[in-house]
C-alpha cells in the first residue's frame, strides 16, 4: 500500500512538472511571438518616432455654423436641420498648398486631415454616397488636393476617418447621436451589417484611390462599440493589404491605456493617442518596453472652427508641450480648425509661425530625439539623440542649471542656437556639493535674465564616447 501511494505521489509530481513545462513553453512561445510583433511595430513606426511633430486638421461642413465639430450632437440637430450648413459649404479659399507651407514652416513633419467626421459628410469623392464635397463643388476632391499639397512639401500624410456616422440611415441612435433623446428616432430600424459594409468600403476607397497613405487615424470606440463590433480584424487586414506600411492609431479599441499594446498586437493599432493631455511619463507595455504614442492637442479649446473660442495657447505653451512629449518618447499632433472658406485663423497662423522660428534654431533637439533616462529637472526637460544630450531651459528666472554628476561624461557644452560655448562650473552661490555641474548661457554673468530664448533655451551637451 505504501509503495502504491508513493508511486501515485511520484506520478502526480511528474504530471505537475509536465504541466509546468508545457505552460512555460507556451509562455515562452507567446513572448517570442510578442517580441516579433514588437520588432515589426518598432520598424514600422521609425519615421513617426523620428518626426515627433505633426499637424491635425479638422475641417468640414461644421465650419459653417462655426461652433465646433460636435455642433450637430451638442445642439441635437437633425439631419434635415443640419442640411443647410452642408449645402452652404462651398469654400472658395480652400488652398491646402498654403496649409502645407504653414505646417512645414512650423517645423511639422506630417499631417492628418479629416476625410469624414462624425456628421458623415465626406471631403473625398466617394462613390458610396452623395453626402460629399463633390456634390457641392463638382470636380473637387478635397482629400486628393490635400494629399498632393502636403506631399509636395515633403510631408508624410495621414487621413482621419470617423467610425461614427450620424447621417447614415443604418447607423443606430447610440452614444452621442444627435437624436439620442428623440423617441420617434428610436423606433427606426437599423441594419448594422449594412453600415459596416458601407464603412469598410469607404475606408477601402481611401486606401486604394490616393496613393501611399502614411497614417490612418480612426475615431472612435465607445461602450460596446469597439474591437469586433467594427469587424476590426477584417478591417485592419484589408487596410494592410493595400497599405502594408501604414501606421494605425489605437481607437478601434475603447479603453486604450498605457499597457494596451499587447492587445493591439491582435491587429487593432500601432500607437496610443492621449487627447488634450500630456502623460506624466513615457508610456510602456506590460514588459516595460516604450511604446509609440502621440498627444493630440488643440490650439484653442475646439477642434473644428469655433468663432467664439478665443482661448489661444501661447507659442511658449506649444513649444513646452512639444518638448514635454519628446522627453517622454512621444509625438505632438497639433490641431488647426480652418474657417468655412478654407483659411486657417490668423491667431493659429501667428502661433505656428512663432513655433516655427524656434524650430528653425532648435529642431535638432526634437527630430530623432527621445528620453534621456534622467529625472526631470525643475528648470525644464531633457531630450537625447545618441551621444547628444539637450537641456531645455524653460525657466528664465533661474540663474544656473545643475546637471549633477555629468562632468566626466561631457566633451563639449554649447548654446544650441549660436554654437557658442556655455559657461560651466562646479559651484555657485556657495553650493559646492559633490557632483555639481552648473551651466549658464555665458560668462562672466552669473545670473542670466532674460534667457536668449524665453520660450526654451537649449543647451547642447556632447557626451564622450562610451
Amino acid at each position: 500500500m505504501t509503495r502504491i501511494k508513493t508511486n501515485v505521489r511520484q506520478l502526480a509530481v511528474v504530471q505537475i512538472c509536465l504541466l509546468f513545462v508545457c505552460f512555460a513553453s507556451s509562455l515562452f512561445a507567446q513572448d517570442e511571438n510578442y517580441k516579433k510583433k514588437f520588432d515589426e511595430l518598432t520598424k514600422r513606426t521609425e519615421w513617426f518616432r523620428d518626426a515627433r511633430f505633426g499637424m491635425f486638421i479638422h475641417y468640414g461642413a461644421y465650419a459653417i455654423p462655426a461652433r465646433g465639430e460636435w455642433v450637430q450632437s451638442n445642439e441635437k440637430i437633425s439631419v434635415e436641420d443640419y442640411k443647410p450648413y452642408v449645402d452652404a459649404f462651398k469654400p472658395g479659399s480652400y488652398k491646402p498648398e498654403e496649409w502645407a507651407k504653414l505646417a512645414k514652416k512650423a517645423g511639422m513633419k506630417y499631417a492628418v486631415m479629416t476625410a469624414k467626421h462624425h456628421d458623415g459628410f465626406c471631403l473625398f469623392d466617394t462613390k458610396l454616397t452623395d453626402y460629399k464635397i463633390t456634390t457641392n463643388m463638382p470636380g473637387r476632391d478635397f482629400v486628393k488636393e490635400y494629399l498632393e499639397a502636403f506631399r509636395a512639401e515633403g510631408l508624410k500624410v495621414g487621413l482621419y476617418y470617423s467610425l461614427i456616422d450620424w447621417h447614415h440611415k443604418d447607423y443606430p441612435n447610440v452614444g452621442n447621436h444627435p437624436m439620442r433623446d428623440n423617441k420617434e428616432w428610436d423606433k427606426k430600424k437599423y441594419n448594422w451589417d449594412k453600415y459596416l459594409e458601407y464603412m469598410h468600403a469607404q475606408i477601402k476607397e481611401l486606401m486604394t484611390q490616393y496613393g501611399k497613405i502614411d497614417i490612418l487615424w480612426l475615431d472612435y470606440s465607445f461602450d460596446d462599440y469597439e474591437n469586433e463590433k467594427w469587424k476590426a480584424a477584417e478591417l485592419v487586414k484589408m487596410i494592410r493589404e493595400y497599405q502594408p506600411d501604414i501606421i494605425l492609431n489605437n481607437r478601434l479599441v475603447f479603453n486604450h491605456g498605457a499597457s494596451s499594446i499587447k492587445r493591439e498586437f491582435t491587429g487593432y493599432g500601432d500607437y496610443e493617442t492621449p487627447e488634450q493631455a500630456l502623460p506624466e511619463s513615457d508610456l510602456v507595455d506590460a514588459y516595460g518596453n516604450s511604446i509609440p504614442w502621440e498627444t493630440c492637442l488643440t490650439l484653442n479649446n475646439t477642434w473644428g472652427y469655433n468663432a467664439t473660442d478665443n482661448v489661444w495657447k501661447s507659442p511658449e505653451a506649444i513649444i513646452n508641450a512639444l518638448v514635454n512629449c519628446v522627453s517622454k518618447n512621444g509625438n505632438l499632433l497639433l490641431n488647426v480648425g480652418p474657417e468655412s472658406e478654407g483659411t486657417i485663423p490668423q491667431q493659429s497662423v501667428e502661433i505656428l509661425t512663432e513655433v516655427g522660428k524656434w524650430m528653425d534654431k532648435n529642431s535638432e533637439s526634437i527630430y530623432n530625439c527621445g528620453p534621456a533616462d534622467l529625472p526631470k529637472p525643475e528648470w525644464g526637460y531633457f531630450t537625447k539623440n545618441g551621444k547628444n544630450l539637450y537641456a531645455h531651459w524653460t525657466n528664465s528666472m533661474i540663474g544656473h542649471i545643475n546637471i549633477k554628476n555629468f562632468k566626466k561624461e561631457v566633451e563639449k557644452v554649447t548654446v544650441l542656437t549660436t554654437g557658442e560655448p556655455a559657461a560651466v562650473s562646479e559651484n555657485w552661490w556657495g553650493n559646492s556639493d559633490q557632483g555639481n555641474y552648473f551651466i549658464n548661457v555665458k560668462a562672466p554673468t552669473y545670473l542670466t535674465f532674460p534667457l536668449p530664448d524665453e520660450n526654451d533655451t537649449v543647451i547642447k551637451l556632447e557626451l564622450k564616447e562610451e
